[in-house]
């Protein structure tokens, strides 16, 4: 060929290089931005000038290539593609009728179509929380404020039989104090909000505002503990902290500001650390299952996974059968002795030798809010577990042209008031302004366990006809003989003792939907495969951090098939140790012994069963 024409083949080949790192860059973009019109939507946030930008950008993209722009999923093989065949598409936007057409109570997303979108709609249409003005901040509406007190109440009472005593230290920690533990600043540095200016005036050392208070306080308990008779110390308190995420804010799941409990305690030995750790572990699998009825397995962190700083963490994990993945529940940390050693904590022990105690911490959070919504929530709204839901009962009159008006109120009244008598929460919805159909849609959505009907027929039997929210069924009550407040007292027991059963049953369904998805993979090809599943995995490991983080990379990339994943996603398809789990727990699947076996990813001798899953 002639030099021209070599020439023009190699510019044509080098357009065609420069076109292709183009819209490789114009994808990633868009997929960015795409990504941020999402979360803004679903927070409901302004975002308008962020679609005309990802629309500016798809026509970028065609004026490229020469093609329309598809996102990965448009792309993907035919069976995911058939997730989103039309009849789920009409099931995403149910058909509403009625009251809930013109009150708006239908939720507008399903939890089967559209999970991601169903959630935040349904903690704010059920008025658990709306959004704040700063991203990443909500407001707990009473309805959901309710819950957190059922929670505080019981547990608060728990750890007062340990002889832990509540306490409040102040929000601020000074900077040099936050970064006296290298490895627990490290932790947690990339989440600490700064005070740098008061007023005009710049701050002589900027003023850190609480991620966790263990270099507030431990400054404290070193002038506390001098003796072995000052031990132990065992405190506690209910405050709020403020870690400034960088990934997107998910209501009640991962918001920069939350409530929580955090107990510090410090101990002559490690025997004493442990026997505080395990209990408080217990207590919150407690809170979980005895309240919440949400399943959990508890475990250790692996050394990748644990609490910076500490000796090891002890953890709850819970499993959302929606979105199949798994969530963090709260943790238990015994601390060792290197916080002791850093803020110079010491003690005298009886043989009159020095020493430095053994300290845990622990904390529970607003999560478990999230974690209870998404675990038992449906398409109609919440669905509350009795023990802490803040009304148990709504009792709803129904208007009858033959039924004297006063007659049905003083009926309604009187239900009421022997279920309070009971010890019941219990509201008498009597509002004229709103029929009944309304009613059962607006407490619905609210998740009140059970409704008490009581119309023509329950007047004439002196009854109420029950209906409950978890299953949607519905069982008519009437006393044995006559009427009156007498034989009404009856009716409390019943209600009792039903409240009691929809509890278990409800916990009892949870765990049998996590444990179809809890499964054992012991060869790296089954891994992601069980993901995809919405399993969690429960694999043989070498215990190495290294190849912990290999196992989240390959994962990633396998799910991804090549492409990037927004590093601000709370929801990676990524793969995480979940913890180290005690085996023999009910509901985990049985397991070999680990000796002889390989690691599920390395071949490496295995050294631990770890359970691994997507995570929140």
């Amino acid at each position: 060929p002639r030099p021209s024409d070599q020439s023009e083949g190699r510019r044509q080949e080098s357009d065609w290089h420069s076109f292709g790192k183009m819209a490789e860059a114009l994808i990633a973009e868009i997929t960015a931005c795409g990504e941020k019109v999402r979360v803004a939507k679903i927070a409901k946030e302004e975002c308008t000038d962020l679609i005309e930008e990802l629309k500016a950008k798809k026509i970028q993209y065609k004026e490229c290539t020469g093609k329309d722009y598809q996102a990965p999923g448009a792309r993907a093989p035919k069976e995911k593609k058939a997730k989103q065949e039309k009849p789920q598409k009409e099931k995403q936007k149910p058909k509403v009728s009625g009251d809930k057409k013109k009150t708006k109570l239908a939720l507008q997303y399903t939890r089967e179509g559209d999970f991601a979108s169903w959630y935040p709609e349904v903690v704010e249409k059920s008025e658990m929380l709306s959004y704040g003005d700063v991203s990443g901040c909500y407001i707990l509406r009473p309805w959901g404020y309710a819950v957190w007190e059922h929670i505080t109440e019981w547990f608060d009472a728990e750890i007062k039989l340990l002889g832990v005593e509540n306490c409040y230290f102040p929000l601020f920690v000074a900077k040099h104090a936050l970064e006296k533990e290298k490895d627990h600043v490290e932790g947690f540095a990339p989440e600490v909000a700064w005070v740098t200016r008061s007023g005009d005036t710049d701050l002589a050392e900027p003023i850190a505002v609480r991620p966790t208070s263990e270099t507030i306080m431990y400054p404290e308990f070193a002038k506390w503990i001098h003796s072995h008779r000052d031990l132990p110390v065992l405190v506690n308190q209910w405050c709020n902290v403020v870690r400034w995420e960088f990934k997107y804010p998910t209501p009640f799941l991962r918001s920069r500001e939350f409530l929580w409990q955090e107990g510090h305690t410090a101990h002559a030995d490690i025997e004493e650390a442990n026997e505080m750790v395990y209990a408080i572990l217990e207590l919150y699998k407690q809170v979980y299952e005895r309240l919440l009825a949400v399943p959990v397995i508890k475990g250790v962190k692996t050394e990748a996974e644990k609490f910076a700083g500490g000796y090891f963490t002890t953890t709850c994990e819970a499993y959302i059968a929606g979105s199949g993945r798994a969530i963090q529940g709260a943790t238990s940390h015994n601390l060792g002795q290197n916080f002791g050693k850093m803020f110079n904590i010491n003690f005298e022990d009886k043989d009159s030798k020095t020493k430095i105690p053994w300290q845990t911490s622990w904390g529970l959070t607003t999560r478990t809010i999230g974690v209870m919504i998404m675990t038992h929530g449906d398409d109609k709204g919440l669905v509350m577990p009795p023990r802490v839901a803040p009304l148990q009962v709504v009792v709803v009159p129904i208007p009858h042209k033959s039924v004297d008006p006063a007659a049905l109120l003083a009926h309604a009244k009187a239900v009421e008031r022997a279920l309070r008598a009971a010890e019941i929460r219990v509201k008498l919805d009597a509002r004229d302004n709103y029929n009944p159909g309304w009613k059962y849609n607006h407490w619905e959505l609210k998740g009140v366990p059970v409704r008490l009907e009581v119309g023509k027929s329950e007047v004439e039997t002196g009854g109420a006809l029950l209906a409950y929210r978890f299953n949607g069924s519905k069982e008519p009550w009437a006393p044995t003989t006559g009427a009156g407040q007498g034989l009404l007292d009856a009716l409390g027991a019943f209600v009792k003792a039903k409240l009691e059963e929809i509890q278990e049953k409800m916990l009892a369904n949870a765990t049998e939907a996590r444990n179809k998805k809890l499964v054992v993979v012991t060869q790296w090809a089954d891994f992601v495969p069980a993901l995809n599943d919405k399993c969690l995995c429960l694999t043989p490991f070498c215990d190495e951090e290294e190849e912990e983080e290999k196992v989240k990379e390959a994962s990633r990339n396998e799910a991804m098939d090549g492409a990037d994943e927004d590093a601000r996603t709370a929801t990676s398809v990524a793969a995480k140790t979940l913890c180290k789990p005690y085996l023999g727990q009910t509901g985990l699947p049985e397991v070999p012994p680990i000796e002889g076996m390989a690691c599920f990813f390395s071949g490496k001798p295995a050294k631990e069963w770890v359970l691994w899953g997507r995570s929140y």
